[in-house]
């Protein structure tokens, strides 16, 4: 081969890619959105409490709300999106997102408010619901490492920027809008999303016009609801008897769905979640890590929060700083894992997620033998090597325990994977809040960060059971 032809060769490669790349790019922007969403509003909650004289319980809805929404309709969009079409759902979603954000921004009430905050987390779930499915349908298997480590990648920075973004655009009071920004925000970006998933985006239509399972939809929706409300409310009041009985209830009607769904199965019908998913080994394996994983991460993140600002008295901005660092390293670490697990396999993630809970175990020896009196640049490379940990873990995750399903399957996953994610963030708050609510103290905190790192090497043993899918 001359070096003329290879050349013609790596660019029609190229070329040929970069449709589903742009499409791709419309996703990601989607999903940071979506994602940054879920956080920024909790810098602006003083400020929109104040302007639309909020109640508590106002202002503990205009965040659960959107939460609840999203978690609860997940299995229904991705049902929907696999009747209809994954780009016309994936569209419509955007096009709901991005009004119900401007929604948001003009809203002249906390009622209002909320309601508009309801309508943007269930055309966020609309978005998340179809981009695992877009995303394997778009690229060769040989690209899904990459592809995911940057889904993963963009997903958990836009949750750590929220809370920067959302300070800085407060503070900059950019036109006069004030808290109304971190919403209005959503406007040039999900334009710039909608437009280059309808430029670029190509997805045949779907070959059967199944029903919609409306059963399912019911009993999956009473189910997550009562679950994750019960679990969102622990956390703001702690574990009383009727919340107790939420969750037995939402556990129950759990339960009911997947006898139906089995029924539906049987029948020949097409069930709203496919049980065979988890007869595959390492989708099993993988759902109770990636669970697991959320509500380790998320609880990580809100007490590394408290300890930071509670207990060693930070400011937001050195906080964000600190966090900017933990993000840094696990960007590094995303990166590092393309190239490390194809060779060492899954013993990759094992080795990160130890490596973040052995960080977290120094961290705690050495507040407790300082008393809390931290030397910023020694604590700086843990900090660091604890996001490259997560980095290396989280990101090969999800296509490691997706490797062994076949395209169609693995389409059916799309809206399993961020329903587990979501129970697990919520799980994982609620645990922590649970045991360590009002232990804001140094003792507290290096309770909770052992804790964590306890939870960490377990999940590291874990992983060792995942089939070695990871050198493609």
């Amino acid at each position: 081969m001359t070096v003329a032809s290879g050349l013609a060769t790596i660019r029609n490669k190229v070329g040929g890619e970069l449709p589903a790349w742009l499409a791709f790019a419309g996703c990601l922007i989607a999903v940071f959105m979506q994602m940054i969403d879920v956080t920024i509003v909790n810098t602006a909650l003083p400020n929109l409490t104040a302007d639309l004289h909020a109640s508590r319980s106002a202002q503990l809805l205009v965040i659960s709300g959107y939460s609840l929404a999203f978690a609860c309709t997940l299995l229904t969009a991705a049902r929907i999106g696999a009747m209809v079409g994954r780009r016309a759902m994936f569209l419509a979603s955007v096009t709901a997102f991005t009004a119900a954000s401007m929604w948001c921004g003009l809203a002249t009430g906390a009622t209002e408010l909320v309601i508009a905050r309801v309508v943007q987390g269930a055309a966020g779930a609309g978005m998340a619901a179809q981009t695992i499915a877009i995303l394997t349908a778009g690229f060769p298997r040989e690209r899904h490492p990459l592809v995911f480590a940057l889904y993963g990648g963009v997903a958990g920075f836009a949750g750590m920027l929220g809370p920067i973004v959302g300070g800085a655009l407060i503070t900059l009071d950019i036109g006069g809008w004030g808290w109304r920004s971190v919403f209005l925000i959503n406007l040039p970006i999900g334009m710039l999303a909608f437009g280059l998933a309808w430029r670029y985006l190509r997805m045949g239509r779907p070959v059967s016009r199944d029903r919609l399972d409306l059963g399912g939809v019911v009993l999956s929706t009473a189910g997550l609801f009562a679950v994750i409300f019960a679990l969102a409310e622990i956390q703001q009041r702690g574990w009383r008897p009727e919340l107790s009985a939420a969750i037995v209830v939402g556990l129950a009607l759990t339960a009911v769905f997947v006898a139906h769904q089995r029924k539906q199965t049987g029948r020949g019908s097409s069930p709203l979640l496919r049980l065979d998913l988890f007869a595959d080994h390492g989708f099993r394996i993988g759902s109770i890590l990636v669970g697991a994983f959320f509500g380790l991460f998320t609880a990580f993140v809100f007490a590394a929060s408290i300890t930071m600002q509670d207990v060693l008295g930070y400011s937001p901005w050195r906080t964000g700083l600190v966090m900017t660092l933990f993000a840094l390293g696990a960007g590094t670490g995303a990166i590092g894992s393309l190239i490390l697990v194809q060779r060492w396999g899954i013993r990759v993630l094992a080795a990160g997620i130890a490596l973040f809970g052995g960080c977290l175990v120094a961290g705690a020896i050495y507040l407790h033998l300082t008393s809390g009196e931290v030397n910023a640049l020694l604590a700086a490379g843990p900090v660091f090597a604890s996001g490259f940990g997560v980095g290396l873990f989280g990101v090969q995750l999800q296509p490691i325990m997706l490797s062994g399903l076949d395209t169609e399957r693995m389409s059916e996953a799309s809206g399993v994977l961020p329903t587990i994610e979501q129970v697990g963030n919520s799980v994982g708050l609620a645990v922590l809040t649970t045991l360590f609510f009002s232990a804001h103290t140094l003792g507290g905190s290096v309770t909770m960060m052992a804790a964590i790192a306890v939870v960490a090497m377990g999940l590291g043993v874990l992983t060792l059971a995942m089939p070695e899918a990871g050198r493609s």
